[in-house]
């Protein structure tokens, strides 16, 4: 007899079997019978150093999942700061204290791929990929490139590389309070810490009717957190 966690997970690999072509994300067990161990994999996302690279990761389904997060690593070596560069670690909210039981693990696999698009250098899971994207932009993009060739099957970029390097590291937008229009910051930043950028999530709290509470911050209601993620994943 299944368990509701591993039904739940046969439905959730059924789900991204179906949108595969839509979510670009794909996970399925690594043996047959076995709904814990999963191997997924992602393109790196357009206009990065990551674009045209297919990257897999290896993720555990821990007993308390959905309570807990999956426990996922890279197993395509990656030069990102917020991957280890030795042993493929994560440091990404959205696995950690950010995880919400609304999350899935297709969820988790577009907030790694936002990752590749959005590096957090202030937040390291690799010190030297941190200081050296910090300090030399144009040398982080090129290596990262490289990796992303030799490691994960990315074609070399024929773009002029003082190009390539302005998009292959965004720059931050400015935190105004403005662009929570209303809402609580800590309230739009929990879904920031899934990987979500603050326009995109304000947008969907919109969409969705979230109320703005004065300003003060509140736990949502879990059928406001599903809707949320889905309007933000694309779904809605």
């Amino acid at each position: 007899m299944t368990s509701t966690r591993e039904r739940r997970i046969a439905k959730e690999l059924s789900d991204m079997q179906l949108d595969k072509d839509k979510s670009g994300v794909m996970a399925e067990p690594v043996s047959e019978g076995n709904l814990t161990h999963l191997k997924g994999i992602f393109p790196g996302p357009p206009d990065s150093p990551y674009a045209g690279g297919t990257f897999q990761v290896d993720i555990t389904i821990p007993d308390t999942y959905p309570f807990k997060s999956p426990i996922m690593k890279f197993d395509t070596k990656i030069w990102h700061p917020n991957v280890s560069s030795v042993t493929g670690a994560i440091c990404l909210d959205t696995l950690g204290s950010g995880w919400s039981p609304v999350g899935t693990i297709k969820m988790a696999l577009i907030s790694l791929r936002m990752l590749l698009e959005s590096p957090n250098p202030k937040d390291p899971q690799d010190a030297e990929v941190a200081k050296m994207m910090m300090e030399d932009p144009e040398a982080f993009a090129r290596k990262a490139h490289d990796w992303a060739v030799k490691y994960a099957g990315a074609p070399r970029r024929d773009t002029p590389f003082t190009e390539f390097e302005k998009k292959a590291v965004p720059k931050p937008k400015t935190d105004d309070p403005q662009r929570y229009q209303g809402y609580n910051r800590e309230l739009v930043q929990r879904f920031v810490n899934m990987g979500f950028d603050v326009d995109a999530v304000v947008e969907a709290f919109n969409f969705v009717g979230i109320d703005r509470n004065n300003g003060e911050d509140y736990e949502l209601e879990e059928a406001y957190m599903g809707d949320i993620t889905a309007r933000l994943l694309g779904e809605q």
